[in-house]
C-alpha cells in the first residue's frame, strides 16, 4: 500500500512541476497562480496544497530535485587523467544535464531570467571543481584556488546560458570543441 502511496506522490509532483513549467513557457513566473499550474497539470487544487503550501514551495521542490540530479550526474566524473580531461568532462556532464533537463532550463532560465537555476548550477559546479582541487595531491599554483575555480566556472555558466538563450546558433559538440580549445592542457 506505501509503494502506491509513493508513487501517486511521485507522480502528483511530477504533474505538478510539468504544469509549471509548462505555464512558465508563457509567462513570467510572478504572474502564475496555483490555479493555472493546477489546471494545466490536471490537477485539484485542493491535492496542490496537500504537497505544498504555495507555488514557491513547489518551485523551490523541483530546484531542489534538479541540484540533486546534477550533483549526481557529476559524480560520475572520476579516473580522470588531466585537469583539462576533469574540466571537459565536468562540461560534457552539465551539457547533458542540462539536454536531459532542457524544458526545465529554458522555461527558468531563458524564459523567466530566473537567478535561482544559474544559483544553483554555478553552486553546484563551484562545489565540484573546489572538491576536485583540493584532491589534486599536486596542486601548486600562483593562483588561489577559489579564483581559479571561480573564473572556470563562471566561463563555463556564461557558454551554457549562451547555449541556452540561441539553442540553434551552435551544437553541444561545437561548444564542447571550442571549450577544448579554450582550456590550457596544464590548468595548474
Amino acid at each position: 500500500m506505501d509503494k502506491k502511496e509513493d508513487l501517486r506522490v511521485i507522480k502528483t509532483k511530477k504533474s505538478l512541476y510539468d504544469g509549471l513549467l509548462v505555464m512558465m513557457k508563457d509567462k513570467p513566473f510572478e504572474d502564475i497562480k496555483v490555479a493555472d499550474i493546477c489546471r494545466v497539470a490536471l490537477t485539484n487544487r485542493s491535492t496542490f496544497y496537500d504537497h505544498f503550501n504555495d507555488k514557491y514551495e513547489l518551485l523551490y521542490a523541483l530546484m531542489k530535485d534538479m541540484e540533486i540530479a546534477l550533483v549526481d550526474k557529476l559524480k560520475s566524473n572520476t579516473n580522470i587523467s588531466s585537469t583539462k580531461d576533469f574540466y571537459m568532462k565536468m562540461i560534457e556532464l552539465l551539457f547533458e544535464h542540462i539536454s536531459e533537463n532542457v524544458s526545465f532550463y529554458s522555461s527558468i532560465i531563458k524564459n523567466n531570467n530566473n537567478s535561482v537555476a544559474n544559483d544553483m548550477i554555478r553552486n553546484t559546479l563551484l562545489m565540484d571543481v573546489r572538491s576536485h582541487i583540493e584532491s589534486e595531491k599536486n596542486y601548486n599554483s600562483e593562483v588561489p584556488a577559489e579564483v581559479l575555480t571561480m573564473f572556470y566556472v563562471s566561463a563555463v555558466m556564461n557558454v551554457c546560458s549562451m547555449y541556452l538563450r540561441e539553442p540553434n546558433k551552435y551544437t553541444k559538440n561545437d561548444i564542447l570543441g571550442y571549450l577544448d580549445k579554450l582550456l590550457p592542457d596544464n590548468l595548474y
